[in-house]
């Protein structure tokens, strides 16, 4: 039997909100947005086990105020983070059964992940190596040059939204992160570190439901796709 873990980077400290709290512990539909990511894993029968990765000092709340209280009882190990999101998803995988075949990267602020959405992504790592959810892009994408007018547009049928969760064989994510670690490359997504050393990811269609909350007005949208019943649900 294939053993897939996931690693949840949820050590950021959200200063895109415009809070004093952490975004991943502002409440949606109840709890925290944190929990949301978690129970979606802990449902799943594909995953066996899971890392959560937490800021500095913010482990026991993490454990008392999330884990234990939603009864996330894949919870391998609690983490501290690193200074970068890259550094964070590292220690997560660093802290890892061995024995496990497939990584999961998931991050803490997208609370809307669908029971379909991770078993393509993990079908598709299984298959090829490396995978990642996304959408493509519905507006027209410009690149602006330093003077700050248009340089060119963009394909747009070509142009992808990359999304998580994203996964990757163990010894393939391990290879990425610790050769963008010996470069001192720091990447925007852990799909991208494979790129780096010419490896393939493989596209998977995403939702447009699954969003990351960055801002408040994200919050709001998140908890109406919720009242309205527009997530996903099951298990599989």
């Amino acid at each position: 039997m294939v053993k897939v873990a996931a690693v949840v980077p949820a050590a950021g400290s959200g200063s895109r909100m415009g809070m004093q709290v952490p975004k991943q512990f502002l409440l949606l539909a109840g709890i925290p947005l944190l929990g949301h990511a978690l129970k979606a894993l802990e449902a799943s029968r594909l995953v066996q086990s899971i890392v959560l990765v937490a800021g500095p000092g913010e482990e026991e709340y993490c454990r008392n105020a999330v884990v234990e209280r939603l009864g996330i009882r894949k919870t391998a190990a609690i983490v501290t983070g690193g200074r970068e999101r890259q550094d964070s998803v590292y220690s997560g995988i660093l802290a890892l059964s061995p024995e496990t075949d497939l990584v999961v990267i998931h991050d803490g602020a997208r609370p809307l992940l669908s029971p379909e959405g991770l078993l393509a992504v993990v079908e598709a790592a299984a298959h090829y190596g490396a995978a990642t959810l996304a959408v493509p892009v519905k507006d027209t994408v410009k690149m602006a040059a330093e003077d700050g007018f248009v340089s060119k547009t963009l394909p747009r049928g070509r142009l992808w939204l990359t999304q998580t969760p994203q996964a990757f064989r163990r010894d393939v994510i391990l290879q990425a992160h610790r050769a963008a670690r010996q470069a001192n490359y720091l990447g925007t997504d852990d799909a991208g570190l494979v790129e780096r050393l010419g490896l393939p990811v493989k596209i998977v269609p995403g939702s447009y439901r699954n969003i990351k909350v960055t801002t408040p007005e994200d919050l709001i949208i998140a908890s109406a796709l919720i009242e309205a019943g527009q997530v996903g649900g099951g298990q599989l």
